[in-house]
């Protein structure tokens, strides 16, 4: 299918941006002044609001291709890295398109195509973001092929009706490939009216995903699978020390090795191209270099930086007064909580293939930054954006570790210099040194209460590293616009709006190696943090903790009465107490993330003078749940990825290097660390259906440090939990 120019309607939404982006600059250079104030509006909104999507939705064709054989094909600018996307998507258009969902193939969208996502993949915001442009996309798809099957067949598009991808009326019918052969122009009409959900087929039911054959018999759909005809291998040389730089490489036995067809010394990597990857790997590993280290970095160094009070501080919320300075209650409690630089880990190592040929470049690889990744290239090899073909490939894992990935430049130069694809991947040991790690924080809460058991005040001092700052999506300039770190902040403001004086305030550390994106961000530690110090206040107080935190929450016919309902549900699924039986005991928590609301109850023993969690009940209440047994396995990945990060996994730095390096040695939760049995309550109390892949992580590591306080008495203030 082809398609001719569409009427303008409007101002252009490229147009719009533009101009709201100035408008923007305009506002916040006028209200300097009170940029306290806006900053905190702006971090509020950040809590609980889904971004719009930022690609092109109004041009259908962009996203779906109708083979002859009545298939539909969307080429989704989302990329698919074990989170359902690609079938959650399909159930939407499947919807609105009238065809049966075994119709529809979902691939990635080749930049080449025109269908590019103007962010990226993450923040659990692929359904949310498209919830309803993908549904008014395939809408109007619908009646573009309606009308030119009226136009073929001579009946009025009233008289036609469609059932399974074929439209019929007056005795006759076409298939949806039928009506597109030899068409070259079509309309784009203005949005039809969307189903009206009593009437939906596909959404909210539980669809098999349609990528599971494929993962089932092992296609080569991931990007470490990619491959060209004709490829070489790379292998780059890359720091195994942090705050140092390389210098004086000596190439000179790298070039002698078995296999080597050129070493590339570029001004900024060098690297090594050979016939196999392992003839590339021992070639890299012969080329000698020394370091220049300006200082010497140990755990103690990161640990003493990493503290309230520390780097720049920003008010994120406020309500009431400080702690210190509400009269006439009873004394301030405080308590202090950390967690450790934590590895992404990620199955999948980065890497890419690429191939420059004729000024241009054809890449293939997992990214989570399609439109970020191409303009890096291009800029890198001096081409237009156009220049740059980036085909994304399914991902072995990302996390955020995908978010970053200017190893495709790399690649590319290595290709131009041979004049063949070369296909250029981190080895496990580089993948753990030159990670993007989730950063160390530190946190300290303090809270009074009233003779009555009431809490009157509570704040949240948290310190973190980069998460959203200085990555590829939020470059170093935004920084003194926002003040605090959009990513690290998420999970630490206060959600108990009972409370009249509550606050957080967040102390942003630069520190001597790359911290970005880990799964939910700063959701686990916040949450951590802050579901500890309700528990700690509820025992305090005499108080049951659900109830506890049910008297402090605003039912306020919004997020308040969300939380509310996710908080009830998730306790009475579990039957929740809060004294120990036997030898077990049970722990709760909540939390609130992009808009999604989850409580989750972990039911704990100690076992061998370990922390050994049988049972999660979680609720999450993400509005519509497009397919509930997705949801549900979301939920079980965020608790037992959460398990992992809560009770095993942390980074040492010592000398200047990071470890452990390879699996094993960094320890994380396996088979018998998951949860015999984790049940999930989904509840709806919203219209639309919202984020799901990260809100989960936020309440699992309070929620087991909650019941081992109720077992031992022992409050556990820092991760990874241990006794």
């Amino acid at each position: 299918m082809t398609e001719k120019k569409t009427k303008k309607k409007g101002m252009r939404r490229r147009k719009f941006l533009k101009f709201s982006g100035v408008g923007i600059g305009l506002m916040i250079g006028g209200v300097h002044l009170t940029r306290h104030m806006w900053r905190r509006t702006i971090f509020e909104m950040a809590e609980t609001t889904v971004p719009a999507y930022m690609g092109d939705t109004k041009q259908p064709m962009l996203w779906f291709q109708v083979s002859p054989e009545n298939e539909i094909i969307l080429h989704c600018s989302k990329v698919e890295m074990g989170q359902g996307t690609f079938t959650g998507l399909a159930q939407m258009a499947a919807e609105e398109l009238e065809v049966d969902i075994d119709r529809i193939k979902v691939v990635h969208a080749a930049t080449d195509t025109g269908n590019i996502d103007g962010m990226s993949t993450g923040g659990s915001m692929s359904i949310a973001s498209l919830w309803k442009p993908m549904r008014e996309m395939a809408a109007t798809m619908r009646e573009m092929l309606k009308a030119k099957a009226a136009e073929k067949l001579g009946i009025a598009i009233s008289a036609l009706t469609i059932a399974n991808g074929v439209i019929s009326g007056g005795g006759k019918s076409m298939t949806y490939g039928e009506v597109v052969e030899g068409v070259t122009d079509w309309e784009v009409p203005d949005v039809p009216p969307l189903k009206d959900r009593k009437d939906y087929k596909y959404i909210g039911k539980p669809v098999p995903r349609i990528d599971l054959r494929d993962k089932v018999i092992g296609a080569p759909i991931f990007g470490m699978d990619a491959e060209m005809e004709d490829m070489l291998y790379g292998s780059v040389v890359r720091s195994r020390l942090i705050g140092a730089t390389m210098s004086n490489f000596d190439t000179s036995e790298a070039e002698k090795m078995p296999g080597v067809v050129k070493i590339i010394n570029d001004s900024d990597f060098v690297g090594v191209v050979a016939k196999s990857y392992t003839e590339a790997n021992n070639a890299r590993k012969k080329i000698k270099f020394d370091y220049n280290v300006d200082k010497t970095w140990n755990l103690s160094d990161i640990e003493e930086a990493i503290q309230v009070g520390n780097g720049n501080k920003t008010v994120i919320q406020k309500e009431g007064k400080a702690v210190k300075d509400v009269d006439g209650e009873g004394e301030v409690m405080e308590l202090e909580f950390k967690s450790p630089i934590g590895a992404h880990a990620q199955i999948e190592p980065n890497g890419a293939l690429a191939y420059y040929k004729d000024g241009k470049v054809t890449i293939k690889m997992s990214t989570q930054v399609i439109s970020i990744t191409q303009k890096e290239v291009a800029k890198a090899l001096g081409l237009k954006a156009e220049g740059v073909n980036l085909i994304p490939m399914y991902l072995g894992g990302g996390f955020g570790r995908k978010l970053h990935t200017p190893n495709a430049i790399q690649a590319a130069k290595m290709s131009k210099a041979v004049g063949k694809p070369v296909k250029c991947f981190f080895d496990r040991k580089q993948e753990f040194q030159n990670d993007t790690f989730r950063p160390p924080t530190h946190h300290i809460v303090r809270g009074k209460l009233s003779p009555e058991g009431k809490m009157v005040a509570l704040e949240h001092n948290f310190a973190s590293g980069d998460v959203a700052f200085n990555s590829a999506l939020l470059p170093g300039a935004i920084k003194p616009v926002l003040g605090a770190d959009v990513g690290a902040i998420r999970g630490g403001a206060i959600m108990y709006k009972g409370i009249e004086n509550h606050r957080a305030t967040y102390y942003h550390v630069d520190l001597p190696f790359a911290t970005s994106f880990w799964r939910s961000l700063g959701l686990l530690a916040n949450t951590f943090a802050i579901e500890s110090f309700i528990d700690e206040m509820a025992i305090k107080a005499g108080k049951n903790p659900v109830d506890f935190r049910l008297d402090h929450l605003v039912d306020d016919g919004a997020f308040g009465t969300r939380i509310r309902n996710v908080i009830k549900a998730c306790a009475d699924k579990a039957g929740y107490t809060d004294k120990p039986s036997g030898n077990k005991a049970m722990g709760f928590a909540a939390s609130i993330d992009a808009g999604s609301p989850c409580a989750q109850i972990a039911e704990v023993s100690i076992e061998n003078g370990r922390i050994k969690v049988h049972k999660v009940v979680a609720a999450l209440d993400c509005g519509i749940a497009v397919n509930p047994d997705q949801v549900r396995a979301q939920v079980e990945g965020c608790i037992c990825m959460g398990i992992s990060a809560s009770m095993f996994e942390k980074m040492d730095l010592k000398d200047n290097k990071l470890f452990p390096i390879i699996y094993g040695p960094y320890k994380m939760a396996l088979m018998k660390d998951s949860p015999k049995e984790i049940e999930t309550v989904l509840v709806e109390g919203a219209d639309f259906a919202g984020p799901v892949g990260e809100p989960p992580l936020g309440p699992i590591a309070a929620a087991i440090g909650n019941a081992v306080r109720r077992l031992t008495g022992k409050r556990l203030t820092e991760l990874p939990l241990e006794l």
